[in-house]
C-alpha cells in the first residue's frame, strides 16, 4: 500500500456506503458500565419513560413495541415486557398474552403501511442464542419483502434503510391506533 492509500485503502472502484451508527452497536460504546442485567443499565426499561427521541411505537399494559434501533429491515419492531425479565418461562399469562397480541397488531400495522411480504418473528434466548441484551426479554418482528436479500448484506455487509427510524415510528404509531 502507497503512503497516499495508508488510511483510505486502494481504490478498488467499489462505491461505499458508510454506516458509522452501527459502530456503536459493534463496538459496544454505549453499553452501560454496569452492563444490561440491572434494569437502570437496561434499554428496554427506560425506553417507556423516554419523550425525547423515543422510538416507542406503542404500548400496552403489560408489553410495549419499539423500533429496533440497530434494525434488520424497516419496520423491524421490537415487543418487550415492561417487567426485565429474561426467559419466556419467566412471563406471566397477561404477559404472554399481551406479547402475542402486540405481535399479531405489529404484522397488521407494518403490512398496512409498507405492504410487507412475510416476517421473521422470534426470540434469541440467551447470549448464546444471539440475544445482544439477554436480560430483558424482547420479541423481533422483521418485516421482509420479495428480493429484498440482496447483494448489500452479502457482499457489502451493509444494510440499506430507506427511511429514518423516527419517520418510520411515526408512521407505525399513528397506525396502530387505527
Amino acid at each position: 500500500m502507497t503512503a497516499q492509500h495508508a488510511e483510505t485503502g486502494t481504490p478498488d472502484g467499489l462505491e461505499r456506503l458508510w454506516t458509522p451508527h452501527r459502530m456503536t452497536y459493534i463496538s459496544g460504546a454505549d453499553r452501560p458500565a454496569e452492563g444490561y442485567e440491572k434494569p437502570t443499565g437496561c434499554p428496554f426499561c427506560l425506553a417507556p419513560d423516554r419523550v425525547e427521541d423515543s422510538l416507542v411505537v406503542a404500548r400496552g399494559d403489560a408489553v410495549f413495541a419499539v423500533l429496533n434501533l440497530y434494525p434488520y429491515n424497516p419496520g423491524h419492531v421490537l415487543v418487550c415486557p415492561y417487567r426485565h425479565v429474561a426467559d419466556y418461562t419467566e412471563l406471566d399469562l397477561a404477559e404472554t398474552a399481551e406479547l402475542a397480541a402486540f405481535t399479531q397488531t405489529a404484522m397488521r400495522v407494518i403490512r398496512r403501511v409498507s405492504n410487507a411480504h412475510g416476517f421473521n418473528i422470534g426470540m434469541n434466548q440467551g447470549g448464546v442464542a444471539g440475544a445482544g441484551i439477554a436480560a430483558h426479554l424482547h420479541q423481533h418482528v422483521v418485516p421482509r419483502w420479495g428480493g429484498d436479500a440482496n447483494f448489500m448484506p452479502v457482499i457489502g455487509r451493509t444494510k440499506v434503510l430507506p427511511q429514518l427510524l423516527t419517520d418510520t415510528r411515526d408512521l407505525l404509531a399513528a397506525a396502530w391506533t387505527e
